[in-house]
């Protein structure tokens, strides 16, 4: 009897990011693969490890104002430590793993906009202030970005810029 083994096909940069369909909540993944993903991210949540409680705990005393960061997200087939989803940004955490996996996973991520903040597990226990100041510049940078986009759609279409009141 021979035991199957889980192997990662080798990154192809020409390769694109699966196209967004109706099926698995608008990714190409079945209902039963998505529910399995969502379990194990509620599994990662209930027992986190040491430097993700510790950088969601630092968030937590970060002012991030209106935007949060939502711990153990699912972004497609992904599993991030912390997204921010109207930013369209995700932190992960590096603890060790398949760096080809982890190299499909980001491409992916990219693919559909999501700009992912990547850092060691050791960094993030050691300096825990200047990962989150890291993380928060990014936040605003994107923040600055969507602004910008966002008044130059207003200025194209020649409608006046909504007023958030």
């Amino acid at each position: 009897m021979t035991k199957k083994t889980l192997t990662v096909r080798p990154l192809d940069e020409r390769a694109e990011a699966p196209a967004l369909e109706k099926r698995g909540r608008g990714w190409a993944i079945s209902e039963k693969r998505l529910d399995a993903i969502h379990d194990q991210a509620r599994r990662n949540r209930m027992e986190p490890t040491p430097a993700q409680k510790l950088l969601g705990e630092k968030l937590t005393e970060a002012n991030l104002g209106k935007y949060k960061l939502a711990r153990q997200q699912v972004i497609g087939s992904a599993i991030v430590d912390f997204a921010c989803n109207p930013l369209r940004i995700a932190v992960s955490i590096d603890e060790g793993g398949d760096p080809l996996l982890t190299a499909r996973r980001d491409k992916s991520l990219a693919a559909v906009g999501v700009k992912l903040l990547r850092f060691p597990a050791a960094r993030v226990l050691e300096e825990p202030d200047a990962v989150v100041a890291e993380i928060v510049a990014a936040m605003k940078a994107s923040y600055d970005e969507r602004g910008r986009a966002r008044k130059q759609h207003y200025q194209q279409r020649g409608t006046p810029q909504r007023r958030g009141y």
